[in-house]
């Protein structure tokens, strides 16, 4: 938890981070973290320097003699774009959509279909659709190609766009075309939209005395799903639980409060994170309350590319601490925060006010975090993502390096774990 003093009550405490695609839930908002959404204080706009003045006189040149009349709306937008992407590549304007976009990979809460997919190849691929969800009622399967929405074709260049025609009110109907391997004729499927609460922990035993837990992304409930799913996993052990596999890969992060909760559930005590900014709400420090989710028994983590900011901020807390072994390739390397300040009429910026360091002080900006056993091969067609995907735990090395580093002869594991052709 953090210190009680240092952070300011005026903040909430967030950290998003969207490396590519946050795929089916969100829209691609780039590399990113979000340390605190708060309102921006008051402040005198008077121009108070000769370089404010300049900035107002180009304004007014480009108003008043661009070749092409600009709505001052529009002129102000692009300005704000200009002063923020010349920052650094993570702080960036956002308008009114890109904004709710933040709030739904927040809250884990939307309206839509409930698919959750990755773009492979040009294609749009159906990863899986979300249990209970109105996709999966509908009968639209993992390692579907989407190629339709309501008629118009897809775009795999403009992923946003298709995510964002699959939104809408609850109770409003859209039709979604696949393609399946195997099905001469593309599928059409009739869904109607509904309130959607994301499920960012998924878990299972593996060879009967491992839990497998995979961490999607860090919303507002991860942490107590991530209780949920051990609980439920240990009451279906039939020897007891003898380790865990915490699954990061390609986990873009999320909130700040779900990764130092899911780091705290590992962890008896000491330092999670500490952060550093020129204002003293961008200071902080999180520590691990006594407790051990595992009661101490092995932990390895699972990390690639993908796994970015708040993946490593965990990844490297457990790392620091000894509580696990890392597995599988470097991660993104997102060591700086950003806070979200709402703008006056509905979009918001995003700047960069701190940066955060390991308990050991690492800051992990451009290298990443380092796996205590670096294993190639996390791509999508060799990743395991539970028994909805369609890969077999058996076709995943890294996970078959890390049951190993926890005593299990891999080719052992349950066959349960084998995956079924879902066509």
């Amino acid at each position: 938890m953090a210190a009680p003093d240092s952070v300011s009550l005026k903040l909430r405490s967030v950290l998003v981070v969207v490396v590519g695609l946050v795929l089916g839930l969100t829209v691609t908002l780039g590399t990113q973290v979000l340390s605190s959404w708060h309102v921006a204080p008051a402040r005198d706009t008077r121009l108070a320097s000769d370089e404010f003045r300049l900035l107002a006189d180009v304004i007014e040149s480009v108003r008043m003699e661009y070749v092409e009349q600009i709505d001052d709306r529009e002129l102000v937008d692009a300005a704000i774009r200009g002063i923020l992407g010349e920052l650094d590549e993570h702080s960036r304007f956002l308008d009114a959509r890109d904004y709710e976009d933040i709030r739904i990979s927040t809250t884990g809460n939307y309206s839509g279909v409930g698919l959750d997919v990755s773009l492979e190849n040009g294609e749009i691929k159906v990863v899986a659709p979300l249990d209970g969800a109105p996709a999966s009622l509908a009968g639209i399967l993992p390692g579907d190609v989407l190629v339709s929405v309501d008629a118009v074709p897809v775009d795999g260049d403009n992923i946003d766009d298709t995510v964002n025609r699959m939104r809408g009110e609850p109770g409003t109907a859209v039709t979604l075309g696949v393609r399946r391997d195997g099905v001469e004729t593309p599928l059409e499927f009739a869904v109607t939209r509904a309130e959607i609460q994301v499920k960012t922990v998924s878990g299972e035993l593996l060879d009967d005395s491992y839990a497998y837990l995979r961490v999607a992304s860090f919303s507002d409930t991860t942490g107590r799903d991530l209780g949920r799913a051990v609980e439920q996993i240990r009451s279906e052990s039939p020897y007891g639980l003898r380790g865990a596999i915490l699954d990061l890969r390609n986990n873009p992060g999320g909130v700040l409060d779900a990764a130092v909760d899911v780091a705290d559930a590992f962890l008896d005590s000491g330092l999670i994170v500490r952060g550093t900014g020129r204002v003293e709400a961008a200071q902080f420090a999180h520590y691990a309350r006594p407790g051990d989710l595992l009661d101490g028994l092995p932990l390895t983590v699972l990390v690639n590319g993908g796994s970015a900011s708040a993946s490593e901020i965990v990844a490297g807390a457990l790392q620091d601490r000894r509580r696990a072994r890392i597995v599988g390739e470097r991660t993104y390397g997102k060591g700086s925060v950003q806070s979200v300040l709402p703008l006056r009429r509905g979009g918001a910026i995003k700047l960069t006010t701190s940066r955060y360091f390991t308990p050991s002080g690492r800051s992990i900006s451009g290298t990443g975090v380092r796996p205590d056993a670096i294993v190639a091969g996390g791509g999508a067609s060799t990743r395991y993502r539970g028994r909805s995907g369609t890969v077999a735990a058996q076709a995943d090395q890294q996970l078959q390096e890390a049951m190993r580093l926890m005593g299990t002869d891999p080719i052992k594991l349950s066959s349960s774990t084998v995956q079924p052709n879902p066509q």
